[in-house]
């Protein structure tokens, strides 16, 4: 069995969103009410949570957008993503996770994590926050794994919806590689094939943009047989997981029809693909909070084996 690392906060909650928003702290709450009667919460180590340095929220964010999550007042930054009074703190908090769980790593005190986190992270992009997202807690994540030692960067993201802010961090990047599935056409409206990197970067970012109903078959071939054959030419140092919830049938916010099964075998296939290397998993969506939380356990479960 991997010892397997958990990092959560009580300040993920404080990140306080209108009445009826998706993005709310009974997600997390859901999350821990089923790893803790499930009795799996003992099987996992915890991990305390620090900020997100400042440098390595420099090597991914505009040091003007950080200054506007800084400033106070409750506001919404786009339709969709409202900051309150400890959001700024809870972000920061987020991706500091993501950066302790890979300095465990490096420190052999764990192989593996899961990252119970909010606000989410892959939407944000370098100069602005979007789609429930303000800091994008897998691009810092990878850049303070390149600064502790983990060169190359493998960063797969299964969220139902395209990560934009992580594929525009790392788009003319060799170093970073950025592995997508999602519905397409689809909110945030980026994620086409044609997306493949730009300079020294190209080949160095690959969607597999999935249509409306698409489900198990659909992803065990992108997982089984594409992601296995792109990671193992990308030979990567660590790999980095956007696990969003949301490609489930049971989700309220998009249409792909993937199944718990389907959930597992995804989680599977890229534990196999990266054998021997630290994969830490943060938590982006998922909006049923009983598919959630159940999702979630199916992936503490692989990570555990």
């Amino acid at each position: 069995m991997k010892r397997v690392g958990f990092l959560c906060d009580p300040v993920f909650l404080e990140h306080r969103t209108p009445p009826g928003h998706p993005e709310s702290p009974r997600r997390l709450t859901s999350i821990l009410d089923h790893i803790g009667t499930s009795g799996m919460l003992e099987r996992l180590t915890r991990i305390p949570v620090i900020p997100a340095a400042r440098d390595d929220l420099l090597a991914v964010h505009d040091r003007a957008y950080l200054e506007e999550l800084a400033r106070p007042g409750e506001r919404y930054l786009d339709p969709d993503t409202f900051i309150s009074a400890r959001s700024r703190e809870a972000a920061l908090a987020a991706a500091g996770a993501v950066c302790v769980a890979l300095d465990s790593c490096r420190a052999g005190d764990i192989s593996r994590a899961f990252c119970a986190v909010r606000p989410p992270g892959h939407h944000a992009e370098p100069a602005r926050g979007m789609g429930f997202c303000l800091i994008n807690n897998a691009a810092v994540a990878a850049r303070h794994a390149q600064r502790i030692g983990y060169a190359r960067v493998m960063i797969v993201d299964f969220d139902v919806h395209h990560g934009n802010g992580t594929q525009a961090a790392f788009y003319d990047d060799d170093t970073v590689y950025y592995f997508s599935t999602h519905e397409y056409p689809h909110y945030p409206g980026t994620g086409a094939a044609s997306e493949r990197g730009a300079g020294k970067g190209l080949g160095f970012t690959r969607n597999i943009p999935l249509r409306q109903g698409s489900g198990d078959a659909e992803m065990r071939q992108a997982y089984r047989d594409v992601f296995r054959a792109e990671t193992a030419a990308f030979r990567p140092d660590c790999c980095i997981v956007s696990a969003g919830y949301d490609l489930h049938a049971g989700d309220p916010l998009a249409d792909l029809a993937v199944s718990d099964q389907g959930v597992r075998e995804i989680v599977r296939a890229i534990v196999d693909a990266c054998p021997g290397i630290p994969l830490v998993c943060t938590l982006e969506g998922g909006y049923h909070l009983a598919t959630l939380a159940r999702c979630v356990g199916i992936t503490l479960e692989e990570l555990l084996l």
